[in-house]
């Protein structure tokens, strides 16, 4: 089965004007095939493959070399130190020692890899000016949708968006104990030395029941049973890896006691709900955690919205010292200076009090909200009093 990612049109376009793309994202979210479909004329090359890695290790300008016109580099953050040459490479072409007679435009690099820090920083240092940056997280709703798969919404806080978990029917316990593994033993152990692995694991498994928490790092610690430092460090693995990351929230100078500490949110519910034990999707549906799921399949789906656009997702939710809350503060897609203020609620009829906390911040932001939305469970959708009612599905 194959999937049309939206992403495809952004990449694209942002490929006109740039020598390089660099597009990250989690492990098996579909990089490799997006980057192959979008980029059909390019040769590629991937850098897992021990033979290819030693060869562009050992010779990186011989490695090149091969590819006058450009190539797709797959899992690059197996050998960062690539990116200076790959910076060589493109430079000459912008004097035109290299390639001649091909197509200026259609000479590209595109390199994809799903582990943040060596990467990024390797793009930072080499390629500033040179590349654009996209993120392909796993599938939206809407990709699902359109590829045939409409699912309920237990099924898909269940299953996640990972294509393969849908394209290759895999039972979401079986792919996500590899996809598991495959994090731990591979991608951590190349970041760091992980001594502690028990208590690695009974972190994971702990954020998971913290999901739409604010995240408390020493509380985390005490039940952990390691140092807070050691719970900052391995949190950080975490978003560094594409399994978790943290919502800031919302601070202006706005004469008020606001909360500083970000909300934990996981890129993919089948992962968060297969570390909490959660079997199959009719469990979900009288679980304790079912409500913090659902926000984060929301969360995520906006995150993906403006991702899938060639955004970066600017998102952050409010939460006072008085107790008002907002689920999500959205400033993409606004006129700058205006925000969007979104309530999450599982429930799947709507019901006029979950606009409450919307109205009472909308107050003290004043002419900043330029929208309020609610989205629940529910199916309809419809416009109350200012507030624009949105079912899940929609």
């Amino acid at each position: 089965m194959t999937f049309h990612r939206h992403l495809q049109q952004a990449l694209i376009r942002r490929a006109e004007p740039y020598p390089v793309i660099t597009l990250t994202g989690p492990r098996q979210s579909g990089k490799t095939t997006l980057c192959r479909q979008a980029f059909a004329h390019l040769p590629y090359a991937n850098l897992e493959d021990a033979n290819t890695r030693q060869f562009a290790q050992d010779d990186a300008r011989g490695f090149l070399a091969q590819y006058p016109n450009g190539a797709i580099l797959d899992e690059v953050q197996r050998l960062p130190d690539i990116l200076s040459s790959v910076q060589v490479h493109v430079d000459e072409w912008r004097f035109g020692q290299l390639g001649q007679g091909s197509q200026p435009d259609q000479r590209k690099f595109i390199l994809t890899g799903s582990q943040q820090l060596d990467l990024m920083g390797a793009v930072r240092q080499s390629l500033a000016g040179r590349t654009a940056v996209l993120r392909l997280l796993p599938l939206s709703m809407l990709e699902l949708r359109r590829a045939g798969l409409p699912q309920a919404t237990a099924q898909l806080l269940h299953r996640g968006g990972y294509p393969a978990v849908h394209a290759n029917n895999i039972k979401p316990a079986d792919f996500f104990n590899d996809y598991f593994e495959t994090y731990v033993q591979r991608d951590l152990r190349e970041l760091v030395a992980l001594r502690n692995l028990p208590e690695f694991r009974r972190m994971v498994r702990l954020c998971a029941g913290r999901v739409g928490q604010v995240l408390n790092y020493h509380g985390l610690a005490n039940d952990v049973g390691v140092s807070q430092t050691t719970i900052t460090t391995w949190v950080h693995l975490l978003e560094t890896g594409y399994v978790v990351f943290l919502l800031p929230p919302y601070f202006e100078n706005l004469g008020k006691r606001l909360i500083k500490s970000p909300k934990l949110y996981f890129y993919d519910t089948g992962l968060a709900a297969w570390l909490m034990g959660i079997e199959d999707a009719a469990q979900i549906l009288t679980h304790p955690m079912r409500g913090h799921l659902f926000e984060n399949l929301v969360i995520t789906e906006f995150a993906k919205y403006f991702e899938n656009q060639g955004e970066r997702a600017r998102l952050h939710f409010w939460r006072d010292s008085n107790g008002q809350e907002v689920d999500l503060i959205v400033e993409n897609g606004l006129p700058p200076g205006k925000l969007g203020l979104v309530e999450i609620k599982s429930s799947q009829t709507y019901h006029p009090e979950f606009a409450k906390s919307l109205r009472q911040v909308s107050k003290v932001l004043g002419a900043k909200v330029a929208r309020q939305m609610v989205v629940y469970g529910g199916a309809e959708n419809y416009v109350r009093e200012g507030v624009e009612v949105v079912g899940v599905q929609a």
